[in-house]
């Protein structure tokens, strides 16, 4: 039985409508022998925080498809905390770029400092698997039009890296 192909129009919604803030509380089991949090617990936790706001978005399940370059920029340590926030950068076609800064926190003085920094790109997909329209992103502002112009260019290196040469 073949698919009959149908064309959805899908109303634009807002980054405000599916930001995602996380707090992470860093346990011993989250430790390293050096007692900073693990490098492979922060992707896990920015992976979650996106995928939230992916789905959020989308109203369907999005898959993760691309991580830009990671960077860890300072540790975070036993009995510290981490906040992630991840927000709808731009949207494609099937896709979606997520940004999540993952910042660290000292409880005792307040303090917080930058941690991560990555762009995560989100496959939205349907029953069967197969990739399906993500809601256009809402360009509301110049922030956002802005935002989903760098978008489409950071989406433009990654399709370049990501072919071998000719």
């Amino acid at each position: 039985m073949q698919r009959m192909s149908v064309k959805l129009l899908l109303t634009p919604r807002s980054r405000r409508e599916s930001m995602t803030e996380m707090t992470e509380y860093v346990l011993p089991q989250h430790a390293n022998a050096l007692g900073n949090v693990f490098g492979g617990q922060i992707m896990a936790w920015v992976d979650l925080c996106a995928a939230i706001t992916a789905q959020r978005h989308a109203g369907h399940m999005a898959v993760t498809a691309f991580v830009d370059d990671l960077m860890f920029e300072n540790p975070v340590k036993v009995g510290e905390v981490v906040h992630l926030r991840a927000q709808l950068t731009a949207t494609f076609r099937t896709s979606m770029e997520i940004e999540v800064t993952v910042s660290g926190e000292d409880l005792s003085t307040r303090r917080r400092w930058p941690c991560v920094h990555a762009y995560l790109t989100f496959v939205c997909i349907d029953e069967d698997r197969k990739p399906i329209p993500v809601t256009p992103l809402l360009l509301e502002s110049d922030e956002v039009r802005a935002s989903q112009l760098l978008g489409e260019e950071r989406r433009a290196h990654r399709l370049k890296r990501s072919r071998p040469p000719s």
